[in-house]
C-alpha cells in the first residue's frame, strides 16, 4: 500500500460560540463574570475572554493563575486560589451557564448557508467546544432548532485533554471516518482552537470579527468605521500569530474563498504541515 496525499478536503471542524453561534462570544464571558463576584471576587470581561477557548475548569484556573486575580482572591479568602478552589466555581459556573446559555444562542449570520456550501462540497461537518458536555447538549439543542444540526459534537470534557491539545479535533476525525487530518480544516475563533487544530495537522482558520478576540455584538462590528475596524485586525491578527493559523478571516461567511484555495494547494500536493 501507498500513502497518497489528500486531493481535497473531506471535512470542516467547527468551534462553536464566535464561530457558528454567539456573535462576539458572550455567553461563556459574562458567567464567568458572574460566578467570580459570587465568591466576591471581581473579575473583568477583558479579563474573563483571556483564556477563551480552553475547557472551562481549566480557564478558572488560568484566571486564577492570574496574579491579579489571585490577589483580589486572596483579599477575601487569605489564601491564593488552590484547585478545590477553583472546582467551586467551576460548580457555581456551571449552572449558571446552563441557564443563561440560551440568550446567547442565535446562530451567527450567514453561518447557515456557509454551511450548507460546505455540504454540498461532500465536506462533513464535525464540532468541538471548550463547553462541557452538560452544557454542550443544551448549546446543540438551541442550535437545532435554528436550523443548525453537526454531524458530530465533541465536548471538552469527553477527551482526556481539551485545547489545546488536539484530542477533540481528533475524535472528530475518527467518528466521521476521515482518512487523512490533512484533509481537515479546523475553524475557531481562539488561540487554543487554532493550537489544537495546528496540533492535529489540519488546516487552520481563524475568525477574527465574530468571536472573543473582537468581542462585539453583530451590530457593534458593523457599526465600526473603515478606520477602526483596520485597526482591530491588525492588533487580531497579532494575537494569533504565535498558534500559526493558515488563514485569517473576518466571519464564518468568508469561508468558501479559504476553501477552494486549500483545495487547489492539496491538488498541488501542499500539505498543511509545510506552511
Amino acid at each position: 500500500m501507498n500513502y497518497n496525499n489528500p486531493t481535497q478536503l473531506q471535512a470542516a471542524i467547527l468551534d462553536w460560540a464566535g464561530t457558528v453561534v454567539d456573535f462576539g462570544s458572550f455567553a461563556p464571558t459574562r458567567i464567568f463574570v458572574e460566578a467570580f463576584a459570587e465568591f466576591d471576587v471581581q473579575v473583568s470581561i477583558e479579563e474573563a475572554r483571556g483564556p477563551m477557548g480552553m475547557g472551562k475548569w481549566d480557564h478558572i484556573r488560568t484566571l486564577c493563575d492570574q496574579p491579579e486575580v489571585a490577589e483580589r482572591y486572596r483579599r477575601v479568602f487569605g489564601r491564593t486560589p488552590t484547585d478545590d478552589d477553583v472546582t467551586a466555581i467551576y460548580k457555581r459556573f456551571m449552572p449558571l451557564q446552563i441557564e443563561k446559555i440560551a440568550e446567547h444562542s442565535a446562530l451567527i449570520p450567514g453561518a447557515l448557508e456557509t454551511i450548507a456550501n460546505l455540504r454540498q462540497q461532500g465536506i462533513k461537518i464535525g464540532s468541538c467546544s471548550g463547553y462541557p458536555k452538560q452544557v454542550m447538549d443544551k448549546v446543540v439543542e438551541l442550535a437545532a432548532s435554528n436550523g443548525y444540526v453537526a454531524d458530530h459534537v465533541v465536548a471538552t470534557d469527553e477527551v482526556p485533554n481539551g485545547r489545546p491539545w488536539p484530542a477533540q479535533a481528533l475524535a472528530n476525525v475518527i467518528a466521521l471516518g476521515i482518512d487523512d487530518v490533512a484533509a481537515c480544516v479546523k475553524i475557531d475563533d481562539t488561540v487554543p482552537g487554532i493550537l489544537e487544530g495546528r496540533r492535529a495537522g489540519m488546516w487552520t482558520v481563524a475568525l477574527i470579527c465574530s468571536g472573543n478576540a473582537l468581542g462585539l455584538t453583530y451590530d457593534g462590528y458593523r457599526a465600526l468605521n473603515s478606520d477602526k475596524l483596520a485597526s482591530e485586525r491588525k492588533r487580531i491578527h497579532a494575537l494569533f500569530e504565535s498558534s500559526r493559523p493558515h488563514y485569517m478571516i473576518d466571519t464564518i461567511t468568508d469561508l468558501p474563498e479559504v476553501i477552494a484555495d486549500i483545495n487547489q494547494r492539496l491538488a498541488n500536493g501542499e500539505m498543511p504541515q509545510s506552511s
